[in-house]
Formats: structure tokens, C-alpha cells, sequence
């Protein structure tokens, strides 16, 4: 690969990092168009790496394009939703019940503390990514590799909403009780609990606050 080549891939990896923030963080709203010519000028880049980025934004359940009116944000149906969730469920029952005796809870701990520090800091971005990570390290516990990347892409495409649902919750809640939740459910974890665990994944969903 030549210099060019990787000023390029370098160009490519900056505006997917820029739009995926912009979208994770609810800075955009599903189904806000994209448009190239603004998104050039304001990333600072020209048309062949914009496209790269957004062609593996695609790939990643972020951006859709949409026949003769271009690119937008991901829209989920109702069903889409629905189904995602049902996936996550099915994908976390079958992790919960494989975690171990006594797991490493290291990383659940750090992606916890993430949480907690971006939260005071009110940095939406970080919170969302956070609260995505500490997910998919409860389904890591399992020691399934694939399942937590295959739940990790899940939780993704879920939080095109959940960014707006943090947004909407923000309105009507302490913004420490988000943290809240997620300590209980860490220690559900760390004493073993099963059931508990299960019931306050079950319970903590965002899908109260989907429309």
C-alpha cells in the first residue's frame, strides 16, 4: 500500500469514526438524510473516501441508501424493533447461563466505571458506548467469542434508538439512575444470581421508550 493509498484508508477510518459518533450519540436522527455535498465540506474530505465510509457504515446497520434520494440514517420498523430485541433476549439467556462459577469481571467493572464517569460528565456518546460495551461484556462472561460479536452487532443497529431513547430519558430522570441500574445488575452478576440477572436484563430494555 502506497502513501496515497493510506491517506486515503486514513481518510475513510476518520469519517466513519465522525458519522458513527454523530449517529450513536443521537446527534442525528434515524432516517436524517445524509447528504454528500454538505457532508464533504464538513468532514473535510473528498467524494471517493465519503463513500468508502459510508459504504462500511452500511455494512455495519447505520446507514441505508435509498433509491434516487440518496443516503440517511437507519430507519428500524416497528418489527424490526421487535425482532431485534427478541434476538438480544434469546442471545443474553443463552450467554447468562454459561457464564462461570467465577468470572472475570474486570472488564464489566471498567465499562461500569466508563459509564459512571460519562454520565457526570454528560457526554452522550460516550454513555451510549459504554452502556453497549457493559452488555456485551455480561455476554462475554460466557467465554463465546462469536456470540458476543454477534450480540455486539445487535446492540449496534439498537442503539440508532436507544441514543434517542437516553435523549428522551435524560428529560424525565435522575441522570444517575441509568448508573444505578447498571450497578445493581453488576452485582447480581458478581454474587452468582442467574435469575437476577436475567430479570433486570429483561426489565432495563429501552423498548419503554420506543415510538
Amino acid at each position: 500500500m502506497n502513501t496515497g493509498e493510506l491517506q486515503t484508508y486514513s481518510l475513510v477510518e476518520l469519517a466513519v469514526e465522525r458519522l458513527r459518533g454523530e449517529i450513536l450519540s443521537g446527534r442525528t436522527d434515524p432516517g436524517e438524510r445524509l447528504v454528500e455535498e454538505q457532508l464533504t465540506r464538513r468532514l473535510g474530505i473528498s467524494r471517493a473516501p465519503l463513500r468508502e465510509a459510508m459504504r462500511l457504515l452500511v455494512q455495519q446497520g447505520l446507514v441505508e441508501h435509498i433509491p434516487r434520494r440518496g443516503a440517511r440514517v437507519a430507519t428500524l420498523s416497528d418489527d424490526d424493533v421487535r425482532e431485534l430485541y427478541e434476538v438480544r433476549d434469546v442471545l443474553e439467556r443463552h450467554a447468562v447461563a454459561a457464564i462461570p462459577a467465577d468470572p472475570d469481571l474486570t472488564g464489566l467493572r471498567a465499562a461500569l466505571e466508563v459509564m459512571s464517569a460519562a454520565t457526570e460528565a454528560g457526554d452522550r456518546l460516550e454513555l451510549a458506548n459504554a452502556h453497549r460495551r457493559f452488555h456485551t461484556e455480561v455476554v462475554a462472561l460466557s467465554g463465546n467469542r462469536q456470540l458476543a460479536e454477534i450480540y455486539g452487532s445487535v446492540l449496534v443497529r439498537i442503539q440508532l434508538y436507544m441514543a434517542v431513547n437516553l435523549r428522551r430519558e435524560a428529560e424525565v430522570a435522575r441522570a444517575e439512575d441509568g448508573v444505578v441500574r447498571h450497578e445493581r445488575l453488576f452485582a447480581a452478576v458478581e454474587r452468582g444470581d442467574t435469575t437476577a440477572v436475567l430479570e433486570a436484563l429483561s426489565a432495563h430494555g429501552a423498548r419503554t421508550y420506543l415510538q
